[in-house]
């Protein structure tokens, strides 16, 4: 009786540390979050447990997801209104998808899709990591695609594989 009392406070103090190490990263669900096509986003991100060499982390808000140390240096939310076209953001186009970049707040980027209802949002600390590494990755385009384009850019500008916003090439 002894050893298992001692073996589930042993096992109650690792899950409390490791619980302790990861804390969850507290986001705004976006207005449509609820929309179907959010759940097929995350559901489809449930095999991108590291992105751009950045850990995935728990969020506290649906159809959100984040990656990153303590700063969060990916996050994701999905359920954004459909970003109305617009000559103020750059519109580039890399792996199918259509994404206004927003370069306002460097070294963080936000990225919204561009035709897709409902808009996926992504901010990234470039400092951190390539916005490039990100959105170029296959679970991320796999989850952006899941929602079907119905627009796109009218003349994007189209990045080759290696290109890297960060290094101004």
């Amino acid at each position: 009786m002894r050893s298992r009392l001692a073996v589930s406070a042993v096992l109650l103090l690792g899950t409390a540390l490791l619980g302790g190490c990861s804390t969850t990263v507290h986001m705004e669900p976006a207005a449509d979050a609820n929309n179907p096509l959010c759940a097929d986003v995350v559901v489809s991100l449930q095999n991108t447990s590291t992105l751009a060499g950045q850990d995935r982390r728990w969020t506290d808000a649906q159809a959100t997801a984040a990656w990153g140390e303590e700063s969060s240096a990916i996050l994701l939310t999905c359920g954004l209104d459909k970003p109305a076209p617009t000559a103020e953001l750059q519109c580039v186009t890399l792996e199918g998808v259509d994404w206004l970049v927003d370069a306002s707040e460097t070294p963080y980027v936000r990225l919204t899709t561009y035709g897709r209802e409902p808009a996926v949002q992504m901010y990234i600390d470039t400092g951190v990591v390539s916005s490039n590494d990100v959105i170029s990755n296959r679970g991320i385009v796999g989850a952006i695609t899941s929602i079907p384009a119905d627009g796109n850019c009218t003349s994007p500008d189209e990045l080759p594989q290696d290109y890297d916003p960060d290094a101004g090439n």
